[in-house]
């Protein structure tokens, strides 16, 4: 496991007990490349951890995600990541990452 230095996760659960992990990042652009790294390296996680589960959770999947990368200016891009899973999937995520 890679200590996570651009993205810090904000947690939130809905009411049929999926959890969300969002996080967001504003680096210059020859940054951004590092913080997609992070982002290849939860998804390539969820991939070998619980795989072929990625879908929509409504239709019985463990795990999904969003991820959105504009350019704010010529100097800041901006990326943002949101995790949602089971609650078998947040808790070996937030396991093997350390997330609080």
């Amino acid at each position: 496991m890679t200590e996570l230095r651009y993205l810090d996760f904000d947690y939130s659960e809905d009411t049929e007990g999926h959890g969300t992990f969002d996080a967001m990042a504003s680096t210059a652009p020859e940054k951004t490349r590092e913080v997609l790294a992070e982002v290849a390296e939860l998804l390539a996680w969820a991939n070998a951890t619980f795989p072929d589960a990625q879908g929509a959770l409504e239709d019985g999947a463990a795990w999904d995600f969003d991820l959105q990368q504009t350019r704010e200016t010529p100097d800041l891009d901006t990326v943002t990541f949101s995790l949602s899973g089971t609650a078998d999937f947040c808790a070996a995520l937030r396991e093997q990452f350390k997330l609080d």
